[in-house]
């Protein structure tokens, strides 16, 4: 059985630039291709814009940056329920 993996989302162009994109079709994030040095190549990942890391892989640049979307997507804070101790309803 063939597994999603992040790489999926994301569609290259123009070259050397992949857009990570949702399924409703909106950009989330991005992955360019860098050269670091003569014989090295780096994957800088964005997400909304800011940098959040390097990769030596294209396909782990595209983890981090769908993990960062993931991360995103939750409400932040505590939890929304209080078990009734805030407002004194608790089990006593």
């Amino acid at each position: 059985m063939t597994q999603w993996h992040p790489i999926l989302a994301a569609i290259e162009g123009p070259t050397g630039t992949w857009r990570m994109v949702d399924p409703h079709g909106h950009e989330y994030g991005r992955v360019e291709i860098r050269r670091v040095a003569p014989d090295r190549v780096m994957y800088k990942a964005m997400h909304d814009g800011a940098i959040i890391g390097w990769a030596s892989t294209l396909r782990l640049a595209c983890f981090k940056v769908h993990m960062a979307f993931l991360s995103s997507l939750r409400p932040g804070g505590g939890p929304a329920a209080d078990w009734g101790e805030l407002t004194g309803n608790g089990r006593r």
